[in-house]
């Protein structure tokens, strides 16, 4: 098992290469798998994977367009990201079973976007416990599946 894990590890550091430009409008140019983590795309918005998530199931809801801020979408963009973020606790609920979810958007770099040039909704799934030693003082996550799998669950589910 601890082979198995050091062999991922490094897998997993070894293919973390820096992106230029907008991840999220870099995905949108590529074909939906489990390469570009997209489960699906809407007329406005679409659900993407966190490739770097805090727990099991973390994704995202972002608008198609290339905007910085919630104010500088339409009503029709924001209302479907809502839609979409209520659809995604309803697959994650479905998949994970969460006891309850963390909802929110860092907007602007001092609020800690990532991302600060296309703003996004993380939907992150929550259990009772699910923060432990390893994150509090290792600054690790411990995540059960791949984001491979986590793709593959959602994206099935999303279907249903």
């Amino acid at each position: 098992m601890k082979r198995l894990w050091a062999a991922w590890r490094m897998k997993y550091i070894t293919n973390a290469t820096k992106e230029t430009g907008c991840i999220f409008c870099n995905a949108l140019a590529k074909a939906d798998n489990n390469v570009n983590l997209i489960v699906m795309r809407g007329q406005h918005a679409f659900v993407i994977l966190n490739k770097f998530p805090y727990t099991s199931g973390h994704v995202m809801v972002a608008p198609l367009a290339h905007q910085a801020t919630l104010e500088d979408l339409t009503p029709e963009i924001r209302a479907e990201m809502m839609e979409l973020s209520t659809r995604c606790m309803t697959v994650l609920r479905q998949v994970y079973q969460p006891q309850a979810f963390n909802l929110g958007a860092n907007i602007g770099e001092a609020a800690g976007a990532g991302i600060p040039g296309h703003v996004h909704i993380h939907i992150v799934p929550r259990w009772n416990g699910d923060t432990n030693f390893m994150s509090a003082v290792g600054d690790v996550r411990v995540l059960p599946e791949s984001l491979e799998d986590s793709y593959q669950r959602i994206k099935a589910a999303w279907k249903a």
